[in-house]
C-alpha cells in the first residue's frame, strides 16, 4: 500500500517526458491499478468474500456450515454447524478447527481470526490482556461443535461480546443477543 502511495506522489510530481522514459513505466502502472483496486474491493462489499475465502483454508466451505455467535452472562459461544447433518467431512474439519481455536485462544494466541479478517477483531485487545481470567472449553455437537468462552471478570465479558459480535457481522451470522 505505502509503495503505491509513493508511486502515486511520484507519477504526480513527473512529468510526462519522465513518465514515459520510464523502463517500466507500464508496468507501474499496472501494480497502481492492482493496489488501487484491492484496497477498494474492501470497501465495496467484497470484504465478505475474503472471509469466506480465507474461512475456507480450514478444510470446510464456508457455504457448507453456518455460525451462531451467542453472547451469555459469563461471556458466550462460538457455535458452527454444517448445513447438511450428513456432511461427514465438513462436520469433521469444523470439530478439528473448533478444537484448534479453543486451545489457540487458551493460549492467548488470536491469529486466526486475524487472518480471516484481515484485522485484529473488536474485543482481542482486551481478551488478550485478560487472558488469565478467562476459559475456554470446547463442546462436540452431532453436526458441529461449540466453544464456550467463560469468565467472572466484568471488563473481559464486555470484550468478549464485543468480539462475538465483530465475528457475527464479519460471518453475516446474525445478532449476538444474551441468552
Amino acid at each position: 500500500m505505502i509503495q503505491a502511495l509513493l508511486l502515486t506522489a511520484n507519477l504526480l510530481l513527473a512529468d510526462d517526458a519522465a513518465m514515459a522514459s520510464c523502463p517500466l513505466h507500464a508496468q507501474h502502472m499496472a501494480e497502481a491499478a492492482a493496489n488501487a483496486n484491492a484496497g477498494d474491493a474492501h470497501a465495496d462489499g467484497n470484504h465478505a468474500a475474503e472471509v469466506d475465502h480465507r474461512h475456507d483454508s480450514f478444510g470446510m466451505a464456508h457455504d457448507a456450515a453456518h455460525h451462531r455467535f451467542t453472547a451469555t452472562d459469563d461471556g458466550g459461544t462460538i457455535e458452527l454447524r454444517a448445513n447438511d447433518a450428513a456432511d461427514a467431512k465438513t462436520i469433521a474439519a469444523i470439530q478439528k478447527h473448533l478444537q484448534s481455536i479453543r486451545g489457540e485462544f487458551a493460549k492467548n494466541d488470536f491469529s486466526k481470526p486475524q487472518f480471516v479478517h484481515g484485522r485484529m477483531p473488536d474485543g482481542v485487545d482486551t481478551m488478550q490482556r485478560l487472558h488469565a481470567s478467562i476459559m475456554y472449553h470446547y463442546e462436540p455437537l452431532p453436526d458441529g461443535g461449540r466453544v464456550h468462552l467463560m469468565t467472572k471478570n466484568a471488563e473481559a465479558i464486555e470484550a468478549i461480546h464485543a468480539f462475538l459480535k465483530f465475528q457475527a457481522v464479519e460471518h453475516r451470522a446474525g445478532d449476538t443477543a444474551a441468552q
